[in-house]
């Protein structure tokens, strides 16, 4: 799938990434039987196909509970590596075992560690990775929107992210914003309280050149998808890539209340929470449908959970944003050699059995900007030159599909969300399968959507009341806050600022309109926040030299914020 590279230093770590990007929350595969290793079609974990037929000693990453080490142990295994990223240990064990290890109650998945292609370029390209294939411009029809003039000019889109860092591509770009009172204004309004615009995590500038970069650095070959357009940078995770569901939706309420002042007309969510609870309760479901209902386009990546089924994470699960899945295009502009990637997620929605994604874009091998200096740079350092470099996963396809939005709004500055929503699905290309739990409507055709027919999206929907919990929204990881006070693990309906949640005061009021400086938001102290696996707490793995770095967390890092990194 992949160009491959030399990764013996960080095979466990990249391995982990993947495992992450790929593995967690699938539900357990068919695997075929094999003589060779013992699996079989009933096994209780996800089974990484690639295992089938080996034999010998296997190298395998398993997610799962720590209890299930020992396990390895009897089955004439050794565990290799503790890796809290993924909830679980790297691990060698007799190929023939695999199916027992499987069966063990508390394992979830099980993948082969090897090492690992982590360049998002398919198997056989020969193609230097100093001048990749970059083609997702012309199969989504970017390149035909820009040459009719729609290159998102008038447009601002606000990326709810790790921040943009301010680089050649992003120069012009960034719009300055307000962030108090009194009149002090920066290139993004944060909510992380690290002080700074900076991207110190990578995820968010990449996602912004491929929105709106204007390609500066590369004479034009890499520009973003909407070059025309405005980036407003709304940070919402500093260095280790964490945020909290209430930070969150702090963060959508100040883009409602400022979307007039910043001409905010299209949102970038490329995040997510396995929160299964029903987006008809969702507190965080409701906050994004407030955006939608305000005018503001909001796109929401799928997930990097696949494959299995209901696989789709929240805010994704709403049946009102654009949820966006991925295609492999390997390179080529022709359709017929495009497939779904393994890792995007699928559905039906966990909790609601809605459709979705909605729609799916080019995801792999897209070429974008590197932080430098940010984790992801430093610790994964990019096969192109700077500013450059590749990159896979839902989040980016998502990138992809906002930046269209913004192309289509300057040519169509009255066009509704239901009515881009519908132009986009109406017209969509069929591609990749006809699965419509992994393609949704198909592959996005932008161009095709300027000259949609009549019509609007989401008719007859049931909004939701955000009536539920801010807790089941979190899904299976909390936060540990590092205030005044020191650290405190945030669980139950306590927002990221230490205090009681309220949907009268902090949504429903709150998003009817009224001035962000006079709400309950502004005026605390948002705390940088680093998420805490609660599955882990109170085991060994608290205080090890894993717990505080960038590798800790669960469902937020590694996920929706990564994928896969070259």
């Amino acid at each position: 799938m992949t160009l491959t590279v030399s990764t013996s230093r960080l095979r466990s770590t990249i391995a982990a990434m993947a495992v992450a990007a790929l593995s967690w929350a699938v539900a357990a595969p068919a695997v075929a039987p094999d003589a060779g290793n013992g699996l079989t079609s009933a096994v209780s974990a996800a089974v990484d196909p690639t295992l089938s037929g080996i034999s010998g000693t296997a190298h395998v990453l398993v997610q799962g509970a720590r209890a299930t080490e020992s396990t390895i142990a009897e089955l004439g295994g050794k565990v290799t590596h503790d890796l809290p990223l993924i909830g679980g240990y790297s691990a060698t064990i007799p190929a023939a075992k695999i199916s027992q290890l499987a069966h063990t109650p508390g394992v979830k998945t099980i993948v082969r560690d090897t090492h690992m292609t982590v360049q998002a370029a398919p198997v056989g390209m020969t193609a230097s990775p100093q001048n990749p294939p970059n083609v997702y411009q012309q199969v989504t029809g970017a390149d035909r929107l820009q040459s009719a003039g729609a290159d998102g000019h008038g447009v601002t889109v606000a990326v709810l992210d790790t921040g943009i860092s301010s680089m050649a591509d992003t120069s012009g770009r960034l719009v300055s914003v307000q962030t108090d009172p009194v009149g002090h204004r920066a290139n993004c309004v944060n909510f992380t309280g690290d002080g700074t615009c900076t991207d110190l995590f990578g995820h968010g500038t990449y996602i912004g050149g491929l929105v709106a970069g204007n390609g500066a650095a590369s004479g034009g070959k890499y520009a973003g998808v909407a070059p025309g357009a405005k980036l407003l940078s709304v940070k919402v995770a500093g260095a280790d890539g964490s945020a909290d569901v209430s930070t969150v939706i702090a963060a959508l309420q100040w883009v409602i209340t400022f979307k007039n002042t910043y001409n905010i007309k299209v949102l970038n969510l490329s995040l997510g929470t396995d929160g299964t609870q029903s987006y008809q309760l969702s507190p965080l479901d409701y906050a994004v449908e407030k955006a939608w209902n305000a005018g503001i386009t909001t796109l929401v990546s799928a997930s990097n959970l696949g494959p299995g089924a209901s696989t789709v994470d929240k805010p994704a699960d709403d049946p009102f944003v654009i949820t966006v899945g991925a295609t492999d295009d390997n390179g080529t502009v022709d359709l017929s050699d495009d497939t779904v990637p393994f890792w995007s997620a699928r559905g039906p929605t966990a909790a609601d059995g809605l459709a979705k994604p909605d729609i799916t874009a080019p995801g792999v091998g897209l070429v974008s900007l590197a932080a430098p200096g940010a984790s992801l740079t430093v610790n994964h350092p990019p096969a192109m030159a700077a500013p450059y470099r590749q990159a896979a996963g839902t989040s980016f396809s998502t990138a992809v599909v906002s930046g269209l939005v913004a192309d289509i709004l300057s040519a169509h500055p009255d066009w509704s969300p239901n009515r881009v929503k519908f132009a986009l699905m109406n017209t969509a290309q069929s591609d990749a399968g006809d699965d419509p739990m992994a393609v949704g409507a198909g592959l996005v055709d932008g161009y095709a959507a300027l000259s949609a027919p009549a019509g609007l999206a989401n008719q007859g929907i049931t909004p939701s009341t955000g009536l539920g919990s801010l807790q089941a929204d979190r899904g299976s990881v909390n936060v540990q806050v590092n205030g005044a006070g020191g650290a405190t693990v945030v669980n139950g309906e306590v927002t990221a600022q230490l205090t009681p949640w309220n949907f009268l005061t902090m949504l429903a009021a709150n998003f009817n309109g009224t001035s962000w400086y006079g709400t309950s938001w502004y005026g605390t102290s948002w705390y940088g926040t680093s998420w805490y696996g609660t599955s882990w707490y109170g085991t060994s793995w608290y205080g090890t030299s894993w717990y505080g770095t960038s590798w800790y967390g669960t469902s937020w890092y590694g996920t929706s914020w990564y994928g896969y990194w070259a």
